[in-house]
């Protein structure tokens, strides 16, 4: 059995006075989120052997809060292909991930991230999956299992084990929170 973490980039900082969007940073309550959602994964027992990402700043600042919170860092591979990517493009590259990699984490953008997340899994009813089709927030993450190699993971072809939000740990990371 292999796990995939869909992990969509925390809260970033519009008012920053960036040029371009790739380099829009996150802000504090992003920070915080990322935090708290690497310290949930710890305690959970989480574990990854291959982590991609987007290069993009509010990715590489998602992850460095997490790693802190995690308390161990993973060195990730930045596939720029990840950036703003549609679902079919994110499902390419992790058709392309290395066979010995059983448990990938990947930290990218909606709305790809949702999209994959509801391509992955059979529409079934599942409370999990209508609770990411209704909303995938920044520093969420879903954990999806599925059989087989990465190369042949396709629609409907994995199974949402857990979708955590920010604020379910930490309801001042809610959406009308500071």
């Amino acid at each position: 059995m292999r796990t995939l973490t869909l992990l969509r980039h925390a809260k970033s900082g519009w008012d920053d006075p960036v040029q371009r969007d790739f380099d829009r940073p996150l802000n504090q309550k992003g920070k915080r989120a990322a935090r708290t959602m690497g310290e949930h994964c710890r305690r959970e027992g989480l574990a990854w052997d291959h982590v991609v990402s987007s290069p993009a700043v509010r990715c590489v600042e998602t992850l460095d809060a997490f790693w802190e919170g995690y308390g161990r860092t993973l060195k990730p591979v930045w596939d720029r292909r990840v950036y703003l990517a549609s679902c079919v493009h994110l499902l390419d590259v992790l058709n392309e991930a290395p066979a010995q990699a059983r448990h990938l984490l990947l930290c990218g953008h909606n709305p790809g991230m949702e999209d994959l997340a509801l391509m992955l899994t059979p529409d079934d009813g599942d409370a999990i999956r209508d609770s990411v089709e209704d909303k995938f927030p920044t520093g969420s993450i879903a954990v999806l299992a599925f059989g087989g190699e990465w190369g042949d993971l396709a629609a409907r072809g994995a199974r949402l084990e857990t979708f955590v939000r920010p604020r379910d740990l930490d309801p001042a990371l809610g959406p009308d929170q500071s």
